[in-house]
């Protein structure tokens, strides 16, 4: 009887603990060194993609912070390609916590996305972050292999978050996102499609300043820098005049002229090194002064419009403590370099950046799953120049109308952007004052832009909220 009663208190322990909902035991994260007590439950740990091959991600899970089991799932990615999901979208945008100027701690994201949905972060693909092969040719790869291992990612995920089976899935990214999730979207289609059993329930894919189509987002960043009184009239007339963007292909382009060329490295001299160009309104941080600051363990944080614009550096210390590795359950190979947001292991194939993803899009919204495709209006890397264009030919080509005339979305009774919605499933929207990270810069439109997204509700175009942040 004893014996009985010693394992009943086990089990319960263990449900208490981490367990619960058939959630796995091992990767339930007790506590983040220096985090701020709260009420949801983060996991954290390592799905093997190929057990041959050794080949294994990294991932991080956060509970909504209120209601977990009836709110849906929304996977994110960063791009890149070779950047950290965990480090980008968990840790610097929208995720629970923020690190401390010190580094040695983390503080609470009042406007986490956490709030309308249950987030699930990977480090993808392997060789990014903590995740890994013991095959060293697993770090060439490029978009048809990294879409491969997501959908046995998820495949295997679901197996450890079995009451996430049937949930709500949303499908969202940035940046060279704009190529891994589409990908993995058709791939979970196509699963569904030859699949007797288990089926995603996707519902939707939103993209933050995604590259979709070359050819139309590099011409987009000159002209962003003519518009934004950075570069001079001669040198933006002549890029736009001699340089030939049509059918664009990197990393070396074929058909752009010795004057474009010229052109180019002008504009980009000019605009220089002390310009963020991921958003150009913020000031930039000086590396050397805020690393010796954190040896120093003095709070390092510089901040430019309320945002702090040594983060990334903050973060990478932290990273690498030992004691958040271990809470984390990260680096279980004990990995021969240190933690970084973007990797110098991988090599990716360079020419897969010249896809394009429209077709792709087309696909998805014809198997009836809404795609939004939203912009920081204050990135010069992906601008919202070139994307409003390819989801207006988007449009044209699924023969959709205009369902919501383009106009001003608003938020605290403010403009928050500008927003048009095309045949129910396809929807432009900007972030004003955003930058690529669209929450980095806007934490609390970013959040009434994702909180609609996953409601299904439209974002409001009068001053009158419609919905909680």
């Amino acid at each position: 009887m004893g014996r009985w009663l010693c394992g009943l208190v086990v089990v319960i322990v263990g449900l208490l603990v981490g367990g619960n909902n058939g959630y796995p035991e091992e990767d339930f994260v007790k506590v983040l060194p220096g985090q701020p007590k709260v009420g949801f439950k983060q996991y954290a740990g390592y799905i093997d993609v190929d057990v041959k091959a050794g080949r294994s991600l990294f991932y991080y899970f956060v509970e909504a912070e209120t209601d977990p089991d009836h709110k849906p799932l929304a996977l994110w990615l960063n791009g890149g390609p070779g950047c950290s999901s965990i480090g980008g979208g968990a840790f610097t945008e929208f995720g629970p916590f923020f690190p401390r100027g010190d580094g040695r701690g983390l503080q609470r994201n009042k406007m986490s996305w956490n709030r309308a949905s249950n987030l699930l972060f990977v480090e993808s693909p392997a060789g990014v972050g903590w995740s890994y092969s013991n095959t060293s040719s697993d770090y060439y790869c490029g978009d048809a292999s990294t879409a491969l291992d997501m959908h046995v990612f998820m495949m295997e995920w679901f197996k450890k978050f079995p009451s996430f089976r049937s949930r709500d899935l949303f499908l969202t990214g940035e940046s060279y996102a704009g190529h891994y999730i589409p990908q993995l979207a058709v791939a979970l289609l196509d699963h569904n499609a030859h699949s007797k059993d288990f089926k995603f329930n996707i519902k939707g894919v939103a993209i933050g300043n995604p590259l979709l189509k070359l050819d139309r987002d590099v011409p987009a960043t000159y002209e962003f820098f003519w518009s934004h009184g950075m570069i001079s009239d001669e040198i933006g007339l002549t890029i736009m005049n001699n340089c030939e963007f049509e059918d664009y292909t990197f990393p070396s382009p074929h058909n752009v002229s010795q004057a474009c060329n010229s052109a180019i490295s002008k504009a980009n001299q000019i605009v220089g090194d002390y310009i963020n160009n991921y958003d150009v309104i913020l000031d930039v941080c000086y590396p050397s002064i805020v690393e010796q600051e954190l040896r120093l363990k003095k709070m390092a944080t510089k901040i430019s419009l309320g945002v702090d614009v040594c983060m990334t550096y903050e973060r990478r210390f932290y990273f690498n403590l030992p004691e958040v590795q271990k809470a984390l359950h990260a680096n279980r190979t004990n990995l021969p370099y240190s933690w970084s947001m973007c990797s110098g292991k991988l090599n990716y194939t360079e020419v897969d950046g010249s896809l394009d993803m429209l077709p792709l899009l087309k696909q998805i919204i014809r198997s009836g799953i809404p795609v939004w495709v939203f912009s920081g209006d204050q990135d010069s890397v992906v601008p919202l120049l070139g994307s409003r264009t390819l989801v207006r030919e988007l449009a044209h080509d699924l023969h959709f109308q205009t369902t919501v005339p383009y106009g001003s979305w608003f938020h605290r009774g403010q403009v928050a952007g500008w927003v048009i919605e095309y045949g129910n499933l396809l929807t432009f929207a900007t972030v004003r004052g955003a930058a690529h990270m669209v929450p980095f810069a806007q934490p609390s439109r970013a959040l009434h832009l994702f909180s609609s997204f996953v409601r299904g509700r439209r974002l409001p175009n009068t001053t009158h909220p419609m919905i909680d942040d």
